[in-house]
């Protein structure tokens, strides 16, 4: 049975690979595309917007799905929708079929990301689900990585898009051929009765002790993520008076951060339980943005950025390990589909917020808006925790 978990974890790792990719893989096409198009370089925040809805009305709907037709035939079912779309988009002779197949190319990925960050949480430990989201990591920085060395060997955008494609149509034939082995470890590792597979409303698990202040919290940590990675390197051209060369560089740090956040995360998952762990990730992410402020020699700068992406970076596994722990198992699929819904309501909204402020004030806000984010979910995280412990009789 050790075995079985084991081969089973690694088809969901490598699935978590998938979904990175298409995450990435825009930002890297996009100064092609616009060219090719003859586009505003600002059309792009449709796409993103098109894109994000589609993964939240996925997220909204994936407890009901995933009750109805079980993990392994959702995610199998998304991957290949996400291969279809992005087939799609490499033909598209216009903006116009970009924007309509950035919609299912969203839906693929909520339902895949909601799927399996649940089952994980179930079946596996937190160390295993650190681990999973650093893959998750090895997808977002490959995506850019072979993008860019076809467009560096005069290949196009397109072809980029088409090996993706191909990616995640090797994904779903692993997918597919691992079908047998997802019953088998459901049966052994959960026995969910009858009534544990009804679907709860929206309405029903914002209803749930806890779940508004979970729903603040990723909020909050996607918050600061995307408003890092999306206006990091223009804080550090305006306000830190780096070249644009010098801060495409220097923002490098904050996704090294991440990415040894997670690995780090895993490895301390194993020795200490996910409550300590996120402490430990709020101690770093304030530190880091304490440097950030700090107007300094720019190597103290950096150095703030790698530890606000390393500490930030430790809390959405954690959280989403913790969601069976906290609020029970027979809710947390519907909760986790909130939880999605809220983290991506962090990425569309809070982050452009902070590009209107910059516009209309200045990029040296910066630290401030990812500290208000920090103190809000660290309120939020001492609250639920009381909250959670207040209740846990009930669950």
């Amino acid at each position: 049975m050790e075995k079985i978990m084991i081969l089973l974890l690694i088809v969901i790792y490598i699935a978590f690979i998938g979904l990175g990719i298409p995450d990435s893989l825009f930002g890297v096409a996009w100064p092609s595309m616009y060219q090719q198009f003859n586009l505003r370089v600002s059309t792009a925040n449709y796409i993103i917007i098109l894109t994000c809805l589609g993964t939240i009305v996925s997220s909204l709907n994936s407890s009901r799905l995933i009750h109805r037709y079980g993990t392994a035939k959702i995610t199998i079912a998304s991957t290949l929708l996400t291969s279809i779309s992005l087939l799609g988009i490499s033909v598209s002779p216009n903006i116009w079929w970009i924007f309509i197949l950035s919609f299912p190319l969203g839906l693929g990925a909520g339902a895949i990301d909601t799927a399996l960050n649940n089952y994980v949480a179930l079946h596996y430990s937190a160390s295993q689900m650190s681990f999973l989201h650093c893959f998750y990591g090895f997808g977002v920085l490959a995506g850019p990585y072979f993008m860019s060395v076809l467009l560096k060997n005069n290949f196009t955008w397109q072809n980029g898009y088409q090996i993706a494609f191909l990616i995640q149509v090797i994904i779903t034939v692993i997918l597919f051929s691992s079908l047998q082995l997802w019953p088998y470890n459901t049966e052994q590792k959960l026995d969910e009765k009858k009534e544990n597979k009804k679907a709860l409303r929206i309405i029903e698990v914002l209803k749930i002790p806890g779940v508004k202040l979970t729903c603040l919290i990723f909020i909050a940590t996607c918050t600061i993520e995307t408003t890092c990675g999306v206006w990091g390197s223009t804080f550090l051209v305006n306000s830190r008076f780096m070249t644009a060369a010098n801060a495409a560089q220097g923002i490098t740090f904050y996704y090294l951060g991440m990415f040894i956040g997670r690995l780090c995360s895993g490895i301390m998952n194993s020795r200490l339980n996910s409550w300590t762990v996120i402490f430990i990730g709020h101690i770093f992410l304030l530190i880091g943005i304490f440097l950030v402020f700090i107007p300094v020699q720019n190597l103290v700068v950096l150095i703030g950025l790698l530890f606000i992406g390393f500490g930030n970076s430790i809390m959405y596994p954690n959280f989403v390990f913790l969601t069976p722990i906290n609020f029970g198992q027979k809710n947390s699929q519907s909760i986790m589909g909130i939880q999605m819904t809220a983290s991506y309501f962090g990425t569309l909204f809070m982050t452009p917020i902070f590009g209107v402020i910059a516009q209309h004030y200045s990029t040296g806000l910066f630290p401030y808006y990812l500290l208000i984010a920090c103190l809000i979910m660290a309120l939020a995280t001492m609250k639920l925790k009381n909250q959670v412990n207040k209740h846990k009789h009930t669950l």
